[in-house]
């Protein structure tokens, strides 16, 4: 039982659709709601009704219509025009129809059996008839004495009943009264008919009682007494004409039609019931009451099942009779019926009933007599259908057929599409298949797929099909069981419940049937596809597996991956990708779909797609324990393996790449990771990925990765607060900064790279994060290296104007301009130059300079012999440039011309260039450059740097406060000829022995190479000791002149701004570091390892600075050479004059250099004194 709270006070009307699946109340308020039977949820929205209460409803059979009577306020009053009666569409609750000919409230409607028609009665004595889809008034009025209480259709509608102050039947055609009966009502009453199904007796209630009338006669055929009493009395008849119900006040009572007896007990509730309703299969009331309560109760509940009755096309049947017959218990079934047989109104229809029951437990004598008895008892539908049904059984088929058409006179039949679907099956069970499923097929044309012709005609072809494999007709079998395949699935319909019930065809396994007949079939087709493959009839093959997969295989993916495979051999690629797809849902753990799906997405180019497919695959193959999928694995190439290699190669390229790019399409910043991710989104690198997964190239994978990083780099003059990284960031694209010169600066950058085709790029405005100091040291540390292994600098020359910009003033630009700009003077753009393999200039306007339009700049002639004679060096080292190249003195002078807005960048912006290890530290001043000048001395004992004259540097007295020292090239050494050298070998020979000689060549020879430690230079030189000072005169300046007497050399005069004293010269010392001069070429240089290393830093010709060049002699080889000359010539070039360092020896022993503003010019030892003694050699500690 399900109660709802039809929030009503009173439920004065309810309704139980066709369907048996909505109730619909109304009530007092003028309201009606719609609810679902099987939860009591209401469904959409309530009609509401202004103009009064709804008293009474209908809702027509086909459910497309809702017709409400309403009571007005004062009943007694007269009110014409006022409406009195609506018609709703039951599905929209639109408003169709207002009906307004009453002169007062409506009590009652009703609708007629086919829906076309509706009957209104009302207090102002008149009943009509009116068209339901026009609202034309069809009958009436019909006029009584009083007021009409109630109004009904007969069952088929030919007639109407009335309740006035008698029972009146008229012709509802004319409107012609054919009977009146006596039927006293009083005023207050609740009164109801009904008529029996066919038509032949009413049942009418009122106040304690229910009276039935012959509608023929009038004449009173019984009366029963109705427990409950009250004014409120209803019945209601059941469709099976086998009970009543019957309301009096609360109580519910149930009535047998055929003993008028009352069956079991009442049903009480506790509010008076206003209305009642019975469901079209009798199994279901609604009952509407006073308290506002809507109560559904189920009557299986209630009744014993022989009262129930399954109603279905052309047959009530008895519900347990019901029940035997669909589980096959025809025996018992028979019994049920012959029970029911002695039922007056089921007679006939019964007999038909036990007579298809008897035909199919093959008792055709009983069968063909209960067939025939039926059709004289009452000719009927299923009376026709058992006796040609029970002739077949008999072999009688013409006779059959000609006594089923019978069925279709007389109007027997509401249903001729059925009754023709019926005819089929009965051609088809007399053996004429063809003729039967060609009029099924003709109804399916006509009505469309409906579920019940469908399924009718797979159970044909089903059973088709074994008679054809007994005869051998394989093909034709497959087809038919395709064809009743794709007729499913099976949907319950009565109509088919009805056709299993008489002929025995079992549907409810169909669908089962059909697909395990048609799993036989599929591996001979699957069979035959192989063979065409291994034939290379590729099209057969296709059109093999098509047919096996047409027939719904269990398991479909194998055959899809076959058709997929071979349909990419012909070139179907999308056509393949769908067999890859469908094997996939399939079966989503086979790694074979995938396989299929990364070869059709491979050749249709969507490579991304392709990849995930093969990851998916490889990861499928990974899981699997089958060997013959591991043995698939072996085929292809890992991912991870892939992931390794791609991600090495992208490793080798980032560690010449600078830590942040700029993206020129994006605008954005990008780090390794971000670039990483770029490329792996691009359609290159997907392509690239998806066309080595058997074999890699991993050649091809660097040339990819190569080209896509490259990047191009910006060199310029800042000019003032260029777009940091922070700015950048927070605007988060370049393309989005806002609008200013430096801002515009950078976008104009990033659209020519862009324009180039290039896709990253770097400038030193913004891709460095200059507040990480770990960043900014390390990006200082690899900005030589970074444009070095850029792709193409493009350097922008602010201050120089284009050709066209200047042709208005009748000026063009000309070759001096690039060497004059601000550009050429800055400490950072000569490692940018240099470093750069491709390098383009641009004027300000963002045009090629002098319009030189080449991608590469160092292959114009002109422009680098401009750049040439502006720095000094070669065209050729320009343009192919390595940092052993040039010696360290010529990269010191290229330096020495170039300045820096911070002190430390004139150190640090030379750290490519000399390969140097400094850590760079803002902050640190002018010991920036001592430690790079200091690294280069420790590295390669390289002493050239000390060779300046100006002041000293507070990081160590022998390194110069700044480079443009170097800009001057250091003095020459006085040149010495064959004969000279050969005279004083020859001199010396005489005054030097072999001894002495060999000892000052071991004193020499044997010094270790120059080095630093802790800001100390550890000078090995020839120290030459000061025995006396003398001031001369003052130089220019502050400069002070002096000379000084040197042991073993004699007088030597010097200037400096240093104020020695004279008392104590025995602190000085003249000191010649030059070491390697005194070396004979053919010597080679073997002080020490350090000095082995640095002759592979520096070029062969590279000498301690410019001295004069060797003489022949020199050029003598040393296997024609004893070690005495060899000593001797030593000697020999200590007697050369030679630039010396003046030390001063400091209290802690250790010594400083007195810089000088000149070159101290030494003029050698003196040929006169004692070698031995005044030829000294040490390392010098230098602060």
């Amino acid at each position: 039982m399900i109660e709802i709270n039809a929030a009503q006070r009173e439920v004065l009307s309810v309704l139980l659709a066709e369907d048996g699946k909505q109730v619909w109340s109304g009530g007092v308020e003028g309201i009606l709601r719609r609810w679902r039977v099987d939860d009591g949820h209401e469904v959409g929205e309530p009609i509401r009704i202004e103009a009064g209460q709804v008293i009474a409803s209908a809702l027509s059979p086909d459910l497309r219509w809702l017709v409400c009577g309403l009571w007005l306020p004062n009943p007694n009053a007269l009110s014409e025009g006022k409406t009195c009666a609506r018609v709703y569409d039951a599905q929209t609750h639109k408003q169709v129809l207002d009906i307004k000919a009453h002169m007062g409230s409506v009590f009652s409607v009703d609708i007629s059996h086919d829906s076309t028609k509706f009957t209104t009665s009302g207090g102002d004595h008149l009943a009509f008839i009116w068209c339901m889809t026009t609202g034309q008034r069809l009958v009436g009025p019909l006029r009584h004495d009083g007021w009409v209480m109630l109004v009904r259709f007969s069952p088929t509608g030919d007639r109407i009943a009335t309740v006035s102050k008698s029972i009146r039947i008229y012709n509802s055609g004319n409107g012609q009264q054919l009977l009146d009966i006596p039927f006293p009502v009083h005023i207050q009453e609740s009164i109801s008919l009904a008529w029996l199904a066919d038509g032949r007796q009413l049942f009418a209630a009122s106040y304690s009682e229910v009276k039935r009338f012959d509608t023929s006669s009038g004449s009173l055929l019984c009366k029963w007494s109705v427990p409950g009493g009250g004014a409120r009395a209803s019945v209601v008849l059941s469709r099976n004409r086998k009970f009543a119900i019957v309301t009096a006040s609360r109580s519910l009572s149930f009535w047998d039609t055929s003993t008028d007896k009352q069956i079991g007990t009442a049903v009480d509730h506790a509010s008076d019931v206003c209305s009642i309703a019975l469901s079209t299969r009798d199994d279901c009331i609604a009952i509407g009451q006073k308290d506002g309560k809507l109560t559904l109760r189920s009557l299986r509940d209630i009744l014993p099942g022989s009262y129930l009755t399954v109603n279905l096309p052309f047959m009530d049947i008895n519900d347990a009779a019901f029940k035997s017959w669909k589980q096959g218990d025809l025996t018992r079934a028979e019994e049920f019926l012959t029970e029911e047989i002695a039922h007056p109104f089921h007679h006939g229809r019964t007999l038909a009933q036990r007579a298809l029951v008897r035909s199919r437990l093959k008792q055709l004598d009983m069968a063909m007599d209960d067939a025939k008895k039926s059709i004289e008892a009452q000719r009927s539908v299923i009376g026709y259908i058992a006796n040609a049904v029970t002739r077949i059984g008999n072999g009688d088929y013409e006779s059959a057929i000609r006594v089923f058409d019978l069925a279709f006179t007389d109007g027997l039949a509401t249903d001729n599409n059925f009754l023709l679907l019926i005819k089929a099956i009965i051609l088809f069970e007399c053996g004429k298949h063809h003729d039967a499923v060609s009029r099924v097929d003709d109804l399916i044309d006509i009505v469309g797929d409906k579920p019940l012709y469908i399924t009718v005609r797979a159970q044909m072809s089903l059973l088709l099909r074994d008679m054809l494999l007994r005869q051998g007709d394989s093909e034709r079998a497959v087809e038919l069981l395709r064809r009743a395949r794709d007729a499913l699935p099976f949907q319950t319909d009565p109509n088919l419940l009805v056709i299993s019930l008489i002929f025995g065809w079992d549907f409810d396994k169909l669908d089962l049937a059909i697909r395990l007949q048609l799993q036989e079939c599929i591996k001979p087709i699957e069979a035959r596809g192989d063979a065409a493959v291994q034939s290379e009839n590729l099209e057969d093959a296709i059109l093999q597996y098509s047919t096996a997969l047409s027939l719904n295989p269990l398991r479909p993916a194998a055959l899809l991956v076959k058709r997929s495979k071979v349909r990419a051999m012909v070139g179907l690629w999308e056509n393949a990708l769908k067999d890859a797809d469908e094997a996939i849902t399939a079966d989503s753990q086979s790694p074979r779909g995938y396989e299929r799906k990364y070869a059709a997405l491979h050749a249709l180019q969507r490579y991304g797609e392709a990849v995930d497919s093969f990851t998916r695959m490889h990861t499928l193959i990974e899981e699997s324990s089958d060997q013959d999928i591991r043995q698939l694995g072996k085929k292809y190439v890992s991912p991870s393996l892939w992931e390794t290699i791609i991600c090495n190669a992208i490793k080798g390229v980032s560690k010449t790449s600078p830590l942040v790019l700029i993206d020129v399409k994006s605008g954005r910043l990008c780090d390794e990771q971000k670039r990483k991710d770029a490329l792996m989104s691009e359609e290159q690198f997907k392509e690239l990925r998806s066309s080595m997964t058997e074999e890699l190239d991993n050649e091809r994978i660097q040339q990819v990765v190569e080209k896509y990083f490259q990047y191009v780099t910006l060199s310029h003059v800042w000019q003032g607060k260029e777009p940091s990284f922070q700015d950048v960031t927070q605007a988060q694209s370049v393309w989005d900064l806002d609008s200013s010169s430096l801002n515009e600066k950078l976008r104009n950058f990033c659209e020519v790279v862009r324009t180039e085709g290039y896709r990253w790029a770097w400038t030193d405005t913004c891709c460095i994060d200059k507040t990480i100091s770990t960043v900014l040291n390390q990006s200082l540390k690899m900005m030589y290296k970074w444009y070095e292994a850029s792709a193409a600098t493009f350097v922008l020359l602010v201050d120089v104007e284009s050709s066209a910009a200047l042709a208005d003033v009748g000026s063009t630009s000309a070759l001096r301009d690039l060497a004059d700009s601000k550009w050429m003077t800055r400490a950072w753009t000569a490692q940018e130059l240099l470093a750069a393999k491709v390098i383009r200039f641009y004027d300000r306007n963002w045009k090629p300079y002098l319009g030189d339009s080449r991608l590469n700049h160092k292959e114009s002639p002109e422009i680098m012999q401009e750049l040439a004679d502006a720095i000094g060096v070669s065209r050729q080292t320009i343009i192919a440039f390595n940092p052993d190249d040039l010696t360290v003195r010529e990269k010191l002078r290229l330096a020495s011309t170039r300045n820096a807005t911070v002190e430390e960048d004139v150190a640090y912006s030379l750290i490519g260039v000399f390969k140097s290890d400094i850590k760079p530290y803002y902050g640190e001043g002018d010991a920036a450059l001592g430690q790079l000048l200091e690294e280069i001395v420790a590295r390669s004992g390289e002493v050239t740097v000390l060779a300046w004259t100006g002041k000293s540097s507070p990081y160590n007295s022998c390194l110069p406060a700044t480079l443009e020292v170097y800009s001057r090239p250091p003095g020459a050494s006085p040149a010495t000829n064959d004969a000279e050298m050969d005279m004083r070998v020859a001199a010396l020979r005489n005054s030097l022995s072999q001894t002495d000689s060999s000892l000052i060549y071991d004193r020499v020879t044997r010094l270790p190479p120059a080095r630093f430690a802790n800001r100390r230079l550890h000078l090995p030189c020839v120290i030459f000791a000061v025995k006396k000072l003398g001031v001369q005169s003052f130089g220019d300046g502050l400069e002070y002149r002096y000379r000084a007497r040197v042991s073993g050399i004699g007088d030597v005069e010097f200037q400096t701004l240093d104020l020695l004293s004279s008392t104590e010269p025995r602190k000085l010392i003249f000191v010649h570091p030059w070491i390697r001069d005194l070396y004979d070429p053919i010597d080679g240089f073997s002080r020490g390892s350090t000095l082995d290393d640095d002759a592979e830093h520096e070029s062969d010709s590279e000498t301690e600075f410019e001295s004069a060049p060797s003489s022949p002699s020199d050029a003598v080889s040393a296997a024609t050479m004893d070690g005495y000359t060899h000593a001797l010539r030593l000697v020999a070039r200590l007697q050369h004059p030679f630039h010396a360092l003046l030390l001063q020896k400091q209290s802690n022993g250790e010594f400083k250099r007195v810089a000088a503003e000149h070159d101290i010019v030494v003029p050698g030892i003196d040929c006169r004194i004692n070698f031995t003694k005044n030829i000294h050699t040490e390392v010098v500690e230098i602060l």
